[in-house]
């Protein structure tokens, strides 16, 4: 959306995804069967506003950690390192500073976002597309919306700077070298298109998928896709093999 930041992106959520639970059921708050139909539904409520909260701030308070303030050094590595160790919280290698950021957020805030919460102002390393902060140049103006402890949106106010975005694409190929398949490669088409010009811009991206499966009361996603994926067959000798067995 052109000319428009995370704060615009973040009120539209709000004012959708709210609008939609009143239209449809007259209220805002629905039912949904987290742990299975033979179990009681939980009550999710969609009363905005919706909760936010500051990750690094919030992640700090619930955990009580001290998280180094410049997260591209070594030492703060190492701190995240060793508090994914305290927690027993797993991290697989690479163990880079974004991968043991995620862990812990998802161990300590994602789990208590059952209502519509926004887990807002990222690191600048877990987020190479999204614009610094206008108050703190470490962090990005971005959010994710979780409702039922999972994630539904993800969104942003888009990095225009081709010199900036193209250092974080170089940074974050540092990451993908290290084993991270999550970290992006360098795009170089983007970065050219971005030196001709990206107006101020907000970036917004929903799964409609977890959404349907949220007002329709599906435990199986496959339930609300019109082509899910399915399995690989077998190899078509195995198959033919099997079948003459029968005979």
């Amino acid at each position: 959306m052109a000319f428009a930041d995370y704060n615009d992106l973040m009120k539209m959520t709000e004012d959708m995804l709210s609008g939609m639970v009143k239209e449809l059921t007259g209220g805002y708050k629905i039912k949904y069967h987290a742990n299975g139909y033979d179990k009681e539904p939980i009550e999710i409520d969609f009363t905005p506003p919706f909760r936010r909260i500051e990750m690094i701030g919030e992640l700090e308070k619930v955990a009580n950690l001290n998280i180094p303030k410049d997260l591209a050094s070594e030492e703060a590595n190492k701190y995240l390192i060793d508090a994914c160790a305290r927690f027993d919280v797993k991290c697989p290698p690479p163990q880079t500073t974004a991968r043991l950021l995620d862990k812990l957020v998802g161990e300590f805030l994602e789990v208590t976002c059952v209502n519509p919460t926004f887990i807002i102002n990222h690191p600048e390393i877990m987020s190479p597309l999204a614009k610094w902060h206008r108050s703190n140049s470490v962090l990005t103006e971005r959010f994710e919306l979780f409702i039922n402890k999972h994630e539904l949106c993800n969104a942003y106010t888009e990095l225009n700077d081709p010199v900036v975005q193209r250092q974080r694409f170089a940074d974050q190929l540092k990451d993908r070298q290290s084993g991270d398949d999550e970290a992006m490669a360098l795009d170089e088409t983007f970065c050219n298109a971005l030196e001709y010009g990206l107006a101020p811009t907000g970036g917004w991206g929903l799964g409609i998928d977890r959404l349907a499966m949220l007002f329709t009361d599906s435990q199986n996603i496959k339930e609300v896709i019109l082509f899910p994926a399915m399995r690989p067959q077998d190899d078509p000798a195995s198959v033919k093999a099997s079948l003459q067995a029968e005979n």
